[in-house]
């Protein structure tokens, strides 16, 4: 004989000992992680590698006097090819999800991913840059504010982007992987320690700044993939000393620096322009009969 709280739970559509195959196969779609989100939660993992090969490949050696010199090649070139394996990992997390769909939290986990790739990763090389560069102890005391000025200005930079909107297809100050990458890369070109802090904190304010960026999408996301892609193999071409290696990186990285402070001027006169056209057809509205 059927109890009667058996009898209920069938006729509300349930079967006895189905709970918990229900209870899975009503997951919250918030909690369903999109093959978008896997690419996200593969740029934090890069991001973080990064930091470890920066710590054990550089800072460990100098600080147990285990290394010749500072900076150690081959974990330096590691540490800034997984940064750079985390901006792919950041262009195509967004193309497959317009293309395919995102999980409700995947804005979210963007922006953590991001803060660890482009705003932890690049912030602790510079600080590993200063602790490990010859000089006086306030060297390296400002290194480590340059540092801290580098993630502050990502975090603001993130912050900002889930608060404002901006037009299609253009992003509000310098974009983290491409900061990032310059930040790293004004590090490896290893100018005088002064013009290194400034270049590194002018990277910083131009991810703050109100500056208009173009999204990297069609011809441009291909550029972007071919550019990160060339400077990977820069990278190794340093990392394992060959012929021409070190003049090949260097040549990179100062074009990843002219690319930087290129494009804001562009954009710069291309407001001043819109400005100038929008006074000039207001001023031909207002002699109008």
């Amino acid at each position: 004989m059927i109890d009667p709280e058996t009898q209920a739970g069938w006729v509300e559509g349930t079967e006895p000992g189905s709970g918990a195959a229900d209870e899975a196969e009503e997951m919250p779609l918030s909690l369903r992680l999109s093959i978008a989100d896997t690419l996200t939660l593969g740029n934090a993992t890069c991001g973080f590698m990064a930091v470890y090969f920066t710590t054990t490949g550089i800072l460990i050696p100098h600080l147990t006097g285990s290394a010749e010199t500072g900076m150690a090649r081959n974990s330096a070139a590691t540490a800034v090819i997984l940064m750079l394996a985390a901006a792919i990992f950041d262009l195509f997390d967004g193309i497959v999800a317009r293309k395919l769909r995102s999980s409700p939290m995947g804005a979210e986990l963007d922006n953590l991913s991001d803060l660890i790739s482009f705003g932890l990763a690049p912030a602790y090389f510079v600080l590993v840059y200063g602790m490990v560069t010859p000089g006086a102890d306030l060297q390296q005391k400002v290194s480590a504010v340059a540092a801290i000025v580098v993630l502050l200005a990502v975090v603001l930079r993130l912050a900002r982007f889930s608060c404002v909107t901006m037009k299609d297809g253009m992003f509000q100050g310098m974009p983290s992987p491409f900061g990032a990458l310059t930040v790293v890369s004004i590090v490896l070109l290893e100018l005088p320690f002064i013009p290194t802090l400034l270049a590194i904190i002018g990277t910083a304010w131009l991810m703050v700044s109100r500056v208009e960026y173009p999204k990297p999408r069609g011809v441009l996301a291909v550029a972007m993939l071919s550019w990160i892609v060339a400077a990977m193999g820069l990278l190794a071409a340093w990392a394992f000393d060959a012929p021409g290696g070190q003049l090949l990186l260097q040549t990179g990285c100062a074009l990843q620096i002219v690319l930087a402070a290129t494009i804001p001027l562009f954009a710069t006169a291309r407001r001043v322009n819109t400005f100038r056209d929008n006074r000039r057809e207001a001023r031909a509205s207002a002699q109008l009969p």
